[in-house]
């Protein structure tokens, strides 16, 4: 979501709008189009999943791949279909199904995250097959690129320093990059967005072979869950949702909020570093912290190149840093990244924190098929990021407001982050240009008739603030658990012995906490 550089969570690295198109609530099944005709969706349906092993040096040898075939668009399922990538650990006894688990971004690609992080899921396998899957636009399933290869807010930035300067100069760029990005996308563009990966949710339970769904999703991965427990209630199986993110809040608003909480886990971050002699930024903190503000500003103004011929800039800088910030297990190795840029000019290893070091630095529009994984653009994720949440948001503002606001979008971001909120007033200002976003979630999706399902908010998380959790809980209704998470981080299941116990527990057993009961640092001891 918007208000997160990055959602994904400390895995990897530690580890409708009312119309045509949508399903109605409660049944599973297509409404009816404009001349009450019903789109025949029956051989999607049918379909079941064939794996094989997994092509690719870096994959598991026990991790199988398949995928499966979802329409283009669900309103017209004869226009066009998408391939969409499936990955799977068998489970080791008796199975009762699938789990399937989205890692957030939006953009975050589920197959290589799984191969990647796949020590967390491996007590899932004692019930379950754990699947994961690269949404549509996302990873190997018709990647969408800006064509630029970082990511678009900063190709707007590096334009132009002062963002709230000209305002008519910064309209031009924004229009520009949404035309590239459109370029670089293909078909895929126009149909991208959480209602669609809903329905090509329940396509993939289907394919699976499950009568209902069993999920378990992080970051915005939440988001997801809700959209589906809204489109499919009786299709609910066993629903995780761990960093809740909100349903209601605007992306101006949720950029803000990402700013401040970023800015804070940056605080936490320099505080940790200066107590050792190694740290880059010195052993005075608050010296520390204006020195981040100068290397991002000094960037920004004296670009480096990069291996990949291109420059990396002080944008590129605060994308990187706020990928690495999700996780105190990664504080050392952003540290000694950090340390390579200070002393050597070196940026690959913080590349490596935004998905930047292998694959073509531009995407090229797809025909739906899978792509290979090195084909996979280096701006996916962001550039799938921004065009999810775009997608997502109703509200599109005016040229004339943008010009009107600029100037105090740009002190109340600011405010929230001198070293973040240049980058994500970029974030929310990218959407203008693209077609209006659906107004499904922020409307529809509340007090959903399911089972129960458990959300997990953490309290010092920098990306989903707690408040979100509690504000989505009541949103959902009755059906929604809260456990609390008294910890630090994005996500808990991972980092919370606590959190990934009951969660567990949950989804294997059917064992839930308590509504309101909590994990804290102190469960987490050995």
């Amino acid at each position: 979501m918007l208000a997160k550089l990055s959602t994904r969570p400390t895995f990897r690295r530690c580890a409708l709008s009312s119309g045509v198109g949508l399903a109605l609530l409660g049944v599973g099944l297509p409404v009816m189009t404009a001349d009450d005709s019903e789109p025949d969706l029956s051989r999607f349906y049918r379909q079941k999943v064939t794996w094989s092993k997994c092509e690719g040096v870096e994959m598991p040898e026990d991790l199988q791949c398949g995928k499966v075939t979802v329409p283009l668009d669900y309103a017209k399922p004869e226009a066009g279909t998408l391939e969409l990538a499936l990955a799977r650990y068998r489970a080791t006894g008796k199975s009762r199904g699938s789990v399937l688990l989205n890692f957030g971004g939006p953009g975050s690609a589920g197959v290589s995250e799984l191969a990647a992080g796949s020590k967390d899921f491996m007590d899932l396998t004692n019930g379950y097959d754990v699947v994961a899957f690269d949404p549509r636009g996302v990873g190997r399933s018709s990647p969408v690129s800006c064509g630029n290869g970082s990511d678009g807010a900063a190709a707007v930035l590096d334009e132009d320093t002062d963002l709230g300067g000209d305002p008519q100069a910064v309209l031009g760029r924004l229009r520009k990059a949404a035309d590239t990005c459109a370029k670089h996308s293909g078909p895929v563009l126009p149909h991208i967005g959480t209602v669609n990966a809903s329905r090509d949710l329940d396509v993939m339970r289907q394919a699976l072979g499950d009568e209902k769904l069993n999920y378990l999703g992080f970051s915005y991965g939440t988001r997801l869950g809700a959209v589906y427990a809204a489109q499919f209630p009786k299709k609910v199986g066993r629903l995780v949702l761990d960093g809740v993110d909100t349903l209601t809040e605007p992306l101006s608003e949720q950029g803000v909020a990402g700013a401040a909480g970023q800015q804070t886990a940056l605080e936490d971050f320099v505080d940790w570093c200066v107590k050792d002699i190694a740290c880059p930024l010195g052993t005075d903190a608050r010296t520390a912290r204006e020195e981040v503000v100068r290397l991002v500003e000094s960037l920004d103004q004296d670009p480096v190149p990069t291996d990949f011929g291109d420059e990396f800039t002080g944008q590129d800088l605060v994308g990187a840093i706020g990928h690495a910030l999700y996780s105190k297990e990664m504080w050392p190795s952003l540290e000694r990244a950090l340390a390579a840029l200070v002393e050597e000019g070196d940026t690959n290893p913080l590349l490596g924190f935004s998905g930047g070091g292998a694959g073509f630095r531009a995407g090229t529009a797809t025909d739906g098929g899978l792509v290979d994984q090195e084909d996979v653009p280096l701006d996916n994720l962001q550039s799938a990021l921004m065009a999810i949440n775009c997608a997502d948001d109703p509200d599109r503002p005016a040229a004339d407001r943008i010009t009107r606001d600029l100037g105090r979008l740009r002190a109340e971001y600011d405010q929230a982050s001198p070293v973040f909120g240049r980058y994500r007033l970029a974030e929310y200002l990218m959407c203008y240009g693209r077609p209006k976003g659906t107004d499904f979630i922020r409307e529809r999706v509340r007090d959903v008739r399911t089972p129960k399902m458990l959300l997990v908010g953490t309290r010092g998380d920098p990306a989903t603030p707690y408040r979100w959790t509690v504000e989505t809980a009541r949103r959902l209704g009755d059906s929604a658990v809260v456990l609390d998470n008294k910890g630090e981080g994005h996500t808990g299941y991972a980092s919370s012995k606590c959190v990934h116990r009951k969660v567990d527990a949950f989804l294997l057993y059917g064992s839930l906490p308590p509504d309101g009961s909590s994990c804290g640092p102190e469960d987490d001891r050995d």
